[in-house]
């Protein structure tokens, strides 16, 4: 696999700027589960620098290879009191979960940010989440 591809120059900007988006969306985030691979951890770093208060960050080697039910799974398990959770990933299974979660198709390249509301991580599934925001960074 590409666990070691380290983020292109795109990548650092189009992070950045969903850095950015993020903080201005969202109100704070309580944890981030990231997957191991090189490029998503220092996407996180992007991420956690623009945020005022960085959660921790939990590494799960799950995700990397993870299809979107094995995705679905570590949202479940996530913990009740983590209120905003953002989850770093890997194509095709994060469109894939966005789309299971919302019944809505988001294409979701590098960088992109899907926001959605869901009531409980615990029973996460079919259906059970809206959409509320989606940001993709502009191409070049």
């Amino acid at each position: 696999g590409h666990l070691m591809r380290p983020l292109a120059k795109a990548g650092r900007r189009q992070g950045r700027e969903s850095a950015r988006w993020l903080a201005d969306h969202v109100d704070g985030v309580d944890l981030a589960v990231v997957s191991p691979a090189l490029r998503t951890q220092r996407t996180w770093d992007l991420v956690a620098e623009e945020l005022q208060v960085p959660p921790s960050a939990k590494i799960d080697d799950r995700i990397y290879n993870a299809s979107a039910d094995g995705l679905v799974e570590v949202i479940n398990e996530l913990p009740p009191e983590a209120m905003t959770v953002v989850l770093i990933g890997h194509n095709p299974a994060i469109e894939e979960v966005v789309a299971r979660l919302t019944g809505e198709w988001a294409p979701m390249p590098s960088s992109a940010v899907a926001v959605i509301e869901l009531d409980r991580w615990s029973i996460a599934g079919e259906g059970s989440g809206v959409l509320v925001a989606f940001s993709r960074p502009p191409e070049g």
